[in-house]
């Protein structure tokens, strides 16, 4: 979904950018492109770094019970 959301945006960049010259509108949908794949490369990097926190709170749990047997 977040890479429908950032494709989006881009194709809503290039249209507006219509009336711009071919090479600045070339260069705003590139940078435009640029920070859609910032952004859902730091929403992957959000996921897994919670990912890793549900694993390490389990394995903290798990140690506690082991540990108290």
């Amino acid at each position: 979904m977040t890479k429908t959301i950032a494709f989006s945006l881009v194709v809503a960049a290039s249209l507006g950018l219509a009336a711009c010259s071919k090479e600045e509108a070339h260069n705003a949908v590139n940078d435009t492109a640029n920070v859609t794949n910032d952004v859902a490369n730091a929403a992957d990097n959000a996921v897994n770094a919670a990912g890793n926190a549900l694993d390490n709170a389990a394995n903290a749990a798990s140690n506690a019970t082991n540990n108290a047997m």
